[in-house]
């Protein structure tokens, strides 16, 4: 059992705590019981498992599997586990995992969302779990937006951020463009737009396009939209959450394809 916060091991997983040592290391985390589950569900290649002798009993099978998808396990002490983690009260577990290919080219296809500029991690997590439960095809993310697998993105994901193609882009400008030839209808989501988001036709392969919390989308992509739309807002209200309207224009486009 690891009990020392001074073993390597335990000091490498706490410096990717950090977004540098993310991309230095090229691995990530993954905290938590549910995260591990999905993880596991989908086949995904795991570094390292560590748990409490707690947590190991108390689940005697996902251990298993964990173990089966890793190169090495360490059962270590609860103060070395709540060292390890981000989240204030851990449940017992803690992966490490590979970083993914950040420049993986999506399908131009079906329903895609292409985010600019996202800051909150929470708000990307939230987009990602509301993306893969409206099924759309894939996500792409604009290169100065907050990292794929920061800890709190994968936690506000609920675990669906390992069942949606996702990728990240430096030139998201270069992918509208590319969605277009392909024969996608770019949309736009814009406050003063003339269209609803009720007016489009989702029935077609449709890329979402969606801005920073604070600024919104750059005037530069939404110039080149093929559509802007606007979410309707009572008198008074400025702008609604961006994983809000994010959802909002994911499930009616799920409507129109399910009912027409």
């Amino acid at each position: 059992m690891l009990t020392s916060l001074q073993n390597p091991l335990v000091k490498q997983i706490r410096k990717l705590h950090s977004t540098k040592e993310r991309h230095r290391q090229e691995l990530f985390l993954l905290e938590g019981t549910h995260l591990l589950e999905e993880a596991c569900a989908v086949n995904y290649p795991l570094v390292v498992v560590c748990c409490t002798a707690q947590w190991q009993i108390a689940h005697p099978e996902l251990w298993q599997q964990a173990c089966s998808r890793c190169d090495r396990t360490e059962i270590v002490s609860e103060e070395v586990l709540a060292a390890m983690a981000t989240t204030v009260q851990p449940d017992g577990v803690i992966a490490m995992a590979q970083r993914g290919d950040s420049q993986t080219q999506l399908p131009f296809t079906g329903l895609v969302l292409a985010l600019e500029t996202i800051q909150d991690p929470g708000n990307l997590g939230t987009i990602i779990r509301t993306a893969a439960a409206a099924g759309a095809s894939g996500l792409w993310l604009s290169g100065d937006s907050v990292d794929l697998d920061n800890p709190k993105v994968l936690r506000a994901s609920a675990g669906q951020w390992f069942r949606l193609e996702m990728a990240v882009s430096e030139d998201l400008k270069a992918i509208v463009q590319q969605s277009q030839q392909a024969g996608m209808q770019v949309v736009a989501t814009l406050p003063n737009a003339s269209l609803t988001y009720w007016q489009i036709d989702w029935r077609q392969p449709s890329l979402i396009l969606l801005g920073n919390e604070g600024a919104g989308l750059s005037a530069d992509l939404a110039a080149i939209a093929d559509k802007q739309v606007k979410i309707p807002l009572s008198p008074g209200v400025e702008s609604l959450n961006v994983a809000i309207a994010a959802a909002l224009m994911l499930y009616e486009a799920q409507r129109q394809r399910t009912y027409g």
